[in-house]
């Protein structure tokens, strides 16, 4: 006990808290949790969902496959066609495996249009593909 008093009287004051480890730690969590964590993913373009009684949040990742009311294709930000749509949406599933795919139509948009989009995702692979709906106010 008196190594202790006699080191402790050397120094001539209180003792000092390093904050340099625990500033490192909390910079280290922070760039862990962002890139540990999953962003949502938008279609890129303004779809005016149908409602559904019955609609649910999906909770896997998703890509989104955007028909306008016009019929265009949209797919992650950039404009498609159908012809493009199996070969993105396969990428997408080979790079996330279990990830879901979600055909955004317009209420207006062609329903042949939307079967078109449908029949390509599941040629890709897609087992897990859902159509977007919003729940009724």
């Amino acid at each position: 006990m008196s190594c202790y008093r006699n080191t402790r009287a050397r120094r001539g004051g209180p003792a000092e808290l390093n904050m340099a480890p625990l500033i490192d730690m909390v910079f280290l969590l922070l760039i862990f949790f962002l890139v540990t964590s999953s962003f949502v993913r938008e279609a890129g373009v303004d779809v005016r969902r149908p409602e559904a009684a019955t609609a649910v949040d999906v909770q896997a990742e998703t890509l989104v496959v955007a028909i306008t009311a016009e019929g265009t294709l949209h797919v992650d930000h950039t404009r498609a066609d159908l012809r493009s749509v199996r070969p993105l949406v396969a990428r997408f599933l080979a790079a996330t495996p279990g990830g879901a795919v979600v055909v955004a139509a317009d209420e207006a948009a062609p329903a042949g249009q939307v079967v078109r989009v449908l029949d390509q995702c599941r040629l890709a692979g897609a087992r897990n593909l859902a159509v977007a709906a919003r729940r009724p106010e």
